[in-house]
């Protein structure tokens, strides 16, 4: 009797290890899909370049600035003001912020609730099948991230977002673009002064080629490699965390590493605190040493160092 107990338990035993390696095998299988359904450039890995050029390549993302102002402004403002808010900005339209900060709030409002349906299918069960809707899912809650944010710099003075004719292939100034204002959405540090300094050259008139270059290779591009830096490792625990936990569905690890409903308006919030505060704005804006030191650093074509190590956004700081 003592003996076909013993048995019975290292039958059980056996099952269990190889229903164990069936789950992990399949888990390897699903996070290799996730990997090369992200992978835009091959690379092996994930980082915001791919999700910014996954999500602009989304119909209905890239914003067209003109369209957008005209359709925002018509409401409330005659064309001859609609017409110098495109040729120029808003602010110098005559809008004032607080009508601005208005429109941006229902910006906000209506992305917030087109991503609602993206939380709720997240929020799902599902386990490791889920991890087909994974790319999906995530390239359809930054899709709405970056119209929002093509919005917003709209409202607030800035240019076009450069891309090509179909608006579905953003080039690298535009995707660090794009990244700064991720960082400053995400409370990474510097990102809210770089974007200020950026605001004020634009203001100033200094020549796109410039900010191209500090975009790309100069003043601005040690911070969006940090930025990018912690992104890259945002985005493998928020895709990954719930991988190798039994007991977690997949789709729990991706709300846990924060791409939710809720998080949405609280990112957008920061970015138009910042974007509200700029020369090109308000014309009253007085502007802070370190946004002087970026816009001279632009001119001059110098460089301003960060230390990637220490690029951590502010509400998690405490987890480093």
């Amino acid at each position: 009797m003592k003996d076909k107990v013993n048995a019975d338990e290292i039958n059980t035993s056996k099952k269990k290890k190889s229903k164990d390696n069936q789950d992990k095998n399949a888990i390897i299988k699903a996070k290799d899909a996730v990997i090369k359904s992200l992978d835009q450039n091959n690379d092996g890995e994930i980082d915001i370049n791919d999700i910014i050029i996954l999500a602009i390549k989304t119909p209905g993302i890239h914003v067209r600035r003109t369209n957008f102002l005209q359709k925002e402004l018509h409401k409330n403002y005659s064309q001859e003001v609609i017409d110098k808010a495109i040729e120029t900005t808003p602010a110098q339209a005559g809008i004032s912020v607080d009508e601005v900060n208005k429109i941006a709030e229902e910006v906000i409002k209506f992305e917030r609730n087109c991503v609602s349906g993206i939380s709720a299918a997240l929020g799902a069960p599902g386990g490791w099948a889920m991890a087909a809707t994974i790319p999906a899912d995530i390239i359809q809650y930054y899709g709405y991230t970056l119209r929002a944010t093509q919005k917003l710099l709209y409202l607030y003075g800035f240019p076009e977002i450069d891309s090509d004719e179909e608006g579905l292939m953003p080039d690298s100034q535009t995707i660090n673009q794009i990244i700064l204002c991720l960082g400053v959405m995400n409370g990474v540090a510097g990102a809210n002064n770089a974007i200020k300094g950026m605001a004020k050259a634009l203001a100033n008139g200094v020549e796109k080629k410039l900010l191209n270059t500090a975009l790309t290779k100069g003043t601005f591009y040690p911070l969006v490699k940090a930025i990018s830096k912690w992104f890259g490792i945002k985005m493998t625990k928020t895709v990954f965390a719930g991988f190798f936990k039994k007991a977690i569905p997949v789709v729990g690890g991706i709300i846990g590493g924060g791409i939710t409903f809720f998080s949405f308006k609280p990112c957008c919030n920061r970015l138009k605190k910042v974007l509200q505060d700029t020369t090109l704005s308000d014309p009253n804006h007085i502007s802070t040493a370190e946004e002087d030191k970026f816009v001279s650093s632009i001119t001059e074509e110098t460089i301003i160092d960060v230390d990637y190590d220490e690029i951590f956004p502010a509400d998690e700081e405490n987890d480093k």
